[in-house]
């Protein structure tokens, strides 16, 4: 508390605007997993259907990986946040226009530009804390603002239960509310953000405390290839398999709740509150841990890397979901994993901005793509299996390879040298 005195935090104000921004982000996106069941019913859409659906904002995401990174390197943080969270919102809200006739083809064209702004979200974040944060807070600030991942999930069952009716009516209106939201955001952001050596509002004591341990970087471009070649590179894509599991949760967690469990679209919210109060202590947690090992003089290296054996080791008892009867003992599992899942991504995050300049977020992005495709086809792979085989045994194959993947990736991180 007293450094916060002496130095100055309007860091903070901006690791809020960070938070608001992603809770947003995942807001819009959790939407339609909660609303699954009831859009299934109305428009009469298959598993089939909703798959193709949810392929689209992948793919999207994928592409945006390979863009918006570059993107937001060229404009600035300041104006490439704002574009990606200004196409996002306007797909968001184009959702709420979609008729029966068209349903799914429409949903299919909506998901995919929201995947391809909301892509922005994390290079933009992550490179906004490396540029307001020191390598020390770096972890503890990305699992604050990674944390409010599950406000925005937890929100949306709420705001979908409280407005929308059992028969599907005034199921536009949660689409729409993002777009309201957005513009609140946007409006705060160009009002309070600048970097920090060109803030007016950051004092001296506070910039030299942000800089503490920052090397001092040159302006020259680095080419694609320059990082092809390097450990830490493929390390942190392969980190980023371990998603599959992740966004089976986000887009599909209503409806293995609903088949398993009888859970309708009413009684949904409590169990994702639970699910993503895990989630959000975990990323809080993750990276409060890592940032506890290198006050005790552990090297960054470190304590990143044990910190990510621990988050992969959480995630086992997940795979007991597959044999319990009882809908709450799953949930408390599920969010288990779920908070082991985010204290990784807070530290996998957090690796990147610790292992690459601050001008070559756009190399992020891309290696996030290699990541992001590979736990695409991951998840495209168990779910499938999933569907073919007995539920049960089906869900403890697709859960249990979550944790064989998470420990492998520890162990490889483990064994490269940041």
């Amino acid at each position: 508390m007293k450094t916060e005195l002496k130095t100055g935090n309007y860091r903070y104000r901006i690791l809020a605007l960070l938070m608001f921004a992603t809770t947003i982000n995942y807001f819009d996106r959790s939407i339609i997993g909660v609303l699954a069941p009831t859009l299934e019913h109305m428009f009469g859409w298959t598993n089939k259907d909703y798959a193709f659906i949810m392929i689209s904002f992948k793919v999207a995401y994928a592409l945006g990986m390979l863009t918006m990174g570059g993107l937001i390197d060229k404009l600035g943080t300041k104006k490439g946040y704002t574009l990606s969270i200004a196409i996002w919102s306007l797909f968001g809200v184009l959702h709420a226009l979609v008729r029966p006739g068209f349903s799914v083809m429409g949903f299919a064209a909506a998901r995919f530009g929201l995947g391809f702004g909301e892509s922005g979200n994390f290079p933009a974040a992550i490179k906004t804390t490396a540029e307001w944060f020191p390598k020390k807070d770096r972890a503890f600030a990305t699992g604050l603002f990674n944390a409010a991942t599950s406000v925005g999930a937890i929100a949306a069952p709420f705001v979908v239960a409280w407005i929308v009716h059992e028969d599907g009516t005034n199921w536009q209106i949660p689409f729409l509310i993002t777009g309201a939201l957005s513009a609140i955001w946007v409006l705060l952001w160009f009002k309070m953000y600048k970097k920090p050596e060109n803030h007016p509002k950051v004092t001296k004591e506070e910039l030299a405390y942000i800089h503490s341990d920052s090397e001092i970087e040159n302006e020259e471009k680095l080419p694609w290839k320059s990082v092809l070649g390097k450990r830490q590179t493929w390390a942190f894509a392969l980190a980023k398999v371990t998603d599959a599991v992740w966004w089976f949760y986000l887009f599909w967690g209503a409806k293995f709740l609903a088949d398993t469990f009888g859970v309708n679209i009413h009684d949904i919210a409590l169990p994702f509150f639970v699910i993503y109060i895990f989630a959000d202590g975990g990323s809080i947690l993750g990276g409060y841990l890592s940032g506890v090992f290198i006050r005790k003089g552990w090297s960054v290296n470190k304590a990143r890397k044990i910190t990510l054996l621990i988050c992969a080791l959480i995630i086992l008892p997940v795979s007991f979901v597959a044999i319990t009867e009882n809908k709450w003992i799953a949930v408390f599992l599920i969010g288990l994993a779920a908070a082991g899942h985010q204290a990784w991504s807070a530290n996998i995050f957090t690796l990147a901005s610790d292992v690459f300049p601050k001008k070559s977020y756009s190399f992020c992005s891309r290696y996030w793509w290699y990541g992001w495709c590979s736990s695409r086809y991951c998840c495209r792979f168990c779910l499938r299996f999933c569907v073919r085989s007995s539920r049960k045994y089906g869900v403890f194959l697709g859960l249990f390879n979550r944790w064989i993947l998470l420990f492998n990736c520890s162990r490889f991180c483990t064994y490269v040298n940041a």
